[in-house]
This record gives structure tokens, sequence and C-alpha cells, in this order.
């Protein structure tokens, strides 16, 4: 009997997500066998962004954050996106679910400015990390530390973190997700 495939959940908001961090993982996992959910604190479509500003293609959501249970997944995405991200680290279920992913020793991906949803998990402590540029002091004030490389997995405190500065790394972040997932 084949193994079940494994399930990977992208946490997002509604606007603000960087295009390649949501849509290139996205699609290596679904091209890679996996199962994916995205899900948003209200259920609706993604409106992604390039840069920041540019408008890019519109990403469907299949779930309600607050509905998510942990226990349904083998890894947690988070794209980034500089609005995305300030706007994920202020919503009760995505930092609810981070922790709960950090309890059950389960992987999570974070991506450019996504990690700024770690710290305010308090699931830095301890773990080296990457991230863009300017999230930096905030993980080292949380007691994480930051260092400049392509991408970081850290397998210390229980769980394995994967993080990448920026869309220019996603290839490289997408092969550390696939070597996660086996």
């Amino acid at each position: 009997m084949a193994e079940a495939a494994k399930n990977v959940l992208f946490i997002a908001t509604s606007y603000g997500v960087e295009r390649d961090e949501i849509v290139e993982p996205h699609t290596y996992v679904t091209d890679a066998g996996y199962r994916a959910t995205v899900a948003t604190p209200d259920n609706t479509s993604i409106q992604t962004l390039v840069d920041d500003k540019d408008a890019g293609p519109v990403v469907a959501s299949t779930a309600r954050l607050s509905d998510v249970v942990t226990d349904d997944y083998d890894l947690l995405v988070i794209p980034g996106g500089t609005i995305n991200a300030d706007t994920l680290r202020q919503d009760g279920d995505a930092v609810r679910l981070v922790k709960e992913f950090v309890d059950a020793g389960k992987p999570i991906a974070a991506i450019c400015h996504a990690p700024w949803l770690m710290v305010e998990a308090d699931a830095v402590v301890g773990k080296t990390l990457t991230s863009y540029p300017s999230v930096r002091t905030d993980i080292n004030n949380a007691g994480g530390t930051w260092v400049n490389e392509a991408v970081v997995a850290d397998e210390t405190n229980g769980f394995t973190l994967i993080t990448s500065r920026t869309p220019d790394d996603v290839e490289q972040f997408n092969h550390a997700i696939g070597k996660q997932l086996g």
C-alpha cells in the first residue's frame, strides 16, 4: 500500500503576499505530488503583489485560518511580502498555528518578511535563521541568530525551521522544503 501524500499548509492574508513566495512554492509542492491547502483569515482569495506594489495573480484560498487543525498537516509554509507578514503577525489564529506546529515538532518554512510571524509566536529563541535584511534586528532581539544566507534549515529546539531571504532565493527554499518532505 502506497504512503498517503503529505499535506502542506500555506497561510497568508488576502492582500500583500509576494507573488513568487507563494506561487512558486505552491507549484513546487503540488507538482511533487503533495497536497496543499491555502488558508487565509477570512478564506478569501489572495491578491499577490510583485515587489510589494504591482498586482500579481490571484491565488485561491481553500480554508479559513480559524478552521485549520494542525494535526492534519505535515509542514507549514509562510510566504512573505511586507504587508502580508505584518498583518499575519497580528492575527491570533496565525500565531496560534505557528505555536501549535512548534509544539508538535512539525517543520515550518518561512521566507522574506515571514519570520516576523515566527518572532511574534516566540519561535526563534535559540534558532539560526535568515530573512529579508530589515527583519534581522527583530530576530536578534527575540533571541534568534540572523545570518545572511540564501536558505537556512535549523533543527534545534525540537522542530525544523527553514528560512530564506527574498524571492531571489525561492529555488533554494523550494529545494529545502522538498528535502524536508522527503
